[in-house]
Formats: structure tokens, C-alpha cells, sequence
């Protein structure tokens, strides 16, 4: 299985590689326009807003002209983003380069889909730890190759290593990424807009995404409050702080690469997605107790392999609900749904911090994982398998449907 996903794992490498090289550098680079940290959150929800709109757009068109196509379309839109990063001249410029990223993106849920046209579905789990651990094996490199270049060349610098490199995905897709949907299956897509949706009130997805969500929820939630809360609860620095990122991209390497696949072999997605949230759950709850690196040490260890279980089970358990007419569509409202946390929990997160202490920095996350925890013990007992759907069974369950 490996051996077909290497063409999509290094160019999703390079991909977010050139990305998170961004993370280090754009807060400061707003306020060197003058600007707040508000105008920094406003810049973030307006990338999220973007790629809540796009993802399940570009899901759905993926399934009818293929995922090669939109892959391309996204990295042209991603060059061509930070390349005006690169030269913004004031921060309406700023706002304009993220749009125009945002808008052009939303490919996660492509390449998921592309993913899943590989593999059998029994497998999904385990091949989508291996997209995940690339990610994190980018994000141990990016944020430090961008903060060093910023320090050495300026604002520029890492803006324009990130558009070089997304202008090297796009050759690289082009030239040796083969499409993975025959003209016959994105022909017989007749998937539309209001198959969106539909997604939505299906009874084959619904459950799973109101899961998600709430896992999204939690994630997005304990993401965009980190570094805040090392800095109140255990006075970490900066550097400090990268370290940190550092070795928990490292701590999620191993997790999504060789813990998710044989976590799904042993005890399937359902068992170990409700697990994964199980263990987000007593991570959330210890953060008010921590007081040392060593306690932080575990409480990051929960959370990566909470995150990873639960995040690859539910994606698996999405995608094996879904057709091959669907996946693209399907996968892609799911990406939309961590769009939709990126959102809604920072806010929600970092006012608690703001208002209460760094105690209460995981409320938020931890009052999400609970409720994605009941979620999933509830889909157990209502759905204790979720099937793999092919296209007859599918079209069979369509006709079933009350209209």
C-alpha cells in the first residue's frame, strides 16, 4: 500500500512544508503593519471562512473532473498567495493574498479523497495516519526553516521560500502524480451541489459529522491556546515553545505513521476513534494540574494520541460510508467542518485564558471531547459496524430514501 501513496505523501511533504514555514512569522507580520493581535485573529477566521466554503466545493468538482485537477488549481492559488504575501505592501494586501489562498484551497479533503481511490477500505486508518504523519514530519522543519530565514532576510524571505516550494508541488503533481479516477467513474459523478447539502441529513454521514465536528471543536480549541497556556502555566519562552512544537510534531510522526494503523487492525475504527476521545478527554482534564514539563510531557502525549485515533477513525469511518461517486464530496464537508472550529474555538478558548488563567485554557476543548466521547459511545450502540459502501449498495440505499 505504501509504495502507491508515495507520489501523494511527498507532495502533500512539500506541501506543508512550505506552509508551516508561514505559522512562525505572519502574526508578526501583521502587527509590523501596525495592526493588534485582533486583526490577526480576524485574518485567521477569514482564511478559515474561505476553506469552509471551498473544501466541499472542491471535494465535490474533484469528484467529477478528477482529484489531479483540483490538486493543481489549489496549488496554483497557494503560489500565487504567498508570492503576494511576499510583497504586500499594506495589510488590505494581506488579507487579499490569504483570501485568494483560502478561496483557491480546501484541498485536504482532496487528497484525503485521492487517498481513499487507492485503497481498500479496511485500510483507510491506517493510510490516512501515513497523510497525517506527513504533515507532522513537515511541521518539525517549516516553522524553524521559516523563523530562520525571517531572521537572516526579512519578512519576505519565508513567503517566498513558501511560494517556490508550492510552485514545486505543482510541478511535481503535474508531472508524476497520476490521476486516480478513470474518465468513466468522474463521467458517471453525478454528484451536485445539493449532494452538500444532502451530506448533511444523510443518515449514513450525519452521525459521523456531528462527531467530528465536535472533535474539531476540541482540537482547533487546545490548538490556537498552546502556546498561551505554556506561557501562564509554565513561563515558557519562545524558544522554549518552539521546542515544544517541535517535539510534538515528532510524538505525532510516530503515532499517525505505526500506532494508527495497528490500532485499526486491532480494534477497528469505531473502538479506537471513541478511545482516541477518550484519551483527549482525561489529557483536557489534567491541564489545570500541570506544574512541570515532565506532567506537560504527558498530557502531550494524550493529546497526540487521542487526536490521532480519533481523527483518522472518523475520517476512515466517513469515507468507508461513502461511494466512490462520493468520497471527494464527503471528505470534503468533513474538511470543512475543522474550518468551521478554526472558527469558532480560538475565541471561545483563548477568552477563557484571557478571563480565567491558564487553568482554564482546555475548558473548552475538554467540554468538546466530552460530548464527541458520548457521540461516539452512542453511534457504538445505535451502528456497532459501519459497512463499507460500494456503488450498488449505495444506489440501493438512495432508492430507500424518502424524498
Amino acid at each position: 500500500m505504501i509504495r502507491k501513496l508515495i507520489p501523494i505523501l511527498g507532495i502533500t511533504f512539500i506541501d506543508i512544508l512550505g506552509f508551516s514555514m508561514m505559522l512562525p512569522v505572519l502574526p508578526y507580520f501583521v502587527t509590523h503593519f501596525g495592526m493588534n493581535g485582533l486583526v490577526v485573529g480576524l485574518l485567521l477566521s477569514t482564511f478559515s471562512f474561505c476553506q469552509l466554503i471551498s473544501g466541499p466545493v472542491w471535494g465535490n468538482v474533484s469528484d467529477r473532473i478528477g482529484r489531479k485537477r483540483v490538486l493543481i488549481i489549489s496549488q496554483i492559488g497557494a503560489t500565487i498567495g504567498w508570492a503576494m504575501l511576499a510583497f504586500a505592501p499594506n495589510i488590505v494586501w494581506v488579507f487579499i493574498a490569504r483570501i485568494v489562498e483560502g478561496v483557491s484551497g480546501g484541498n485536504i479533503g482532496v487528497t484525503q479523497a485521492y487517498v481513499a481511490d487507492l485503497v481498500e477500505g479496511k485500510d483507510r486508518a491506517r493510510a490516512f495516519g501515513f497523510i497525517s504523519a506527513t504533515f507532522a514530519a513537515a511541521m518539525v522543519f517549516g516553522p524553524a526553516g521559516g523563523g530562520l530565514l525571517y531572521s537572516r532576510f526579512g519578512f519576505s524571505a519565508p513567503f517566498l521560500a513558501a511560494s517556490a516550494l508550492q510552485f514545486l508541488t505543482l510541478i511535481v503533481t503535474i508531472v508524476l502524480l497520476p490521476e486516480s479516477r478513470t474518465k468513466q467513474e468522474q463521467e458517471e459523478a453525478h454528484v451536485g451541489v445539493r449532494e452538500i447539502a444532502a451530506t448533511f441529513t444523510n443518515p449514513r454521514f450525519s452521525p459521523l459529522l456531528v462527531q467530528k465536528l465536535a472533535l474539531s471543536l476540541c482540537l482547533y480549541g487546545w490548538y490556537s491556546v498552546i502556546a498561551l497556556y505554556l506561557a501562564g502555566q509554565l513561563h515558557f519562552g519562545l524558544v522554549a515553545t518552539t521546542y515544544y512544537f517541535s517535539g510534538f510534531a515528532i510524538i505525532n510522526v510516530l503515532i499517525n505513521g505505526v500506532g494508527v494503523g495497528k490500532a485499526s487492525s486491532l480494534f477497528g475504527d469505531r473502538v479506537m476513534s471513541t478511545v482516541g476521545l477518550a484519551l483527549l478527554v482525561v489529557g483536557m482534564a489534567c491541564t489545570p494540574f500541570v506544574h512541570n514539563s515532565l506532567s506537560f510531557v504527558g498530557v502531550m502525549v494524550l493529546f497526540a494520541m487521542g487526536s490521532a485515533y480519533a481523527n483518522n477513525g472518523i475520517n476512515a469511518m466517513l469515507s468507508n460510508a461513502a461511494s466512490e461517486r462520493e468520497q471527494g464530496t464527503v471528505l470534503g464537508v468533513g474538511s470543512s467542518l475543522d474550518s468551521l472550529s478554526g472558527i469558532i474555538a480560538p475565541p471561545i478558548s483563548t477568552g477563557l485564558l484571557a478571563f480565567y488563567g491558564s487553568a482554564f485554557a482546555g475548558v473548552e476543548s475538554l467540554v468538546a471531547a466530552i460530548i464527541g466521547l458520548i457521540l461516539g459511545i452512542r453511534n457504538t450502540l445505535l451502528a456497532p459496524v459501519v459497512p463499507i459502501v460500494t456503488e450498488e449498495t449505495s444506489l440501493a440505499a438512495e432508492e430507500l430514501e424518502p424524498t
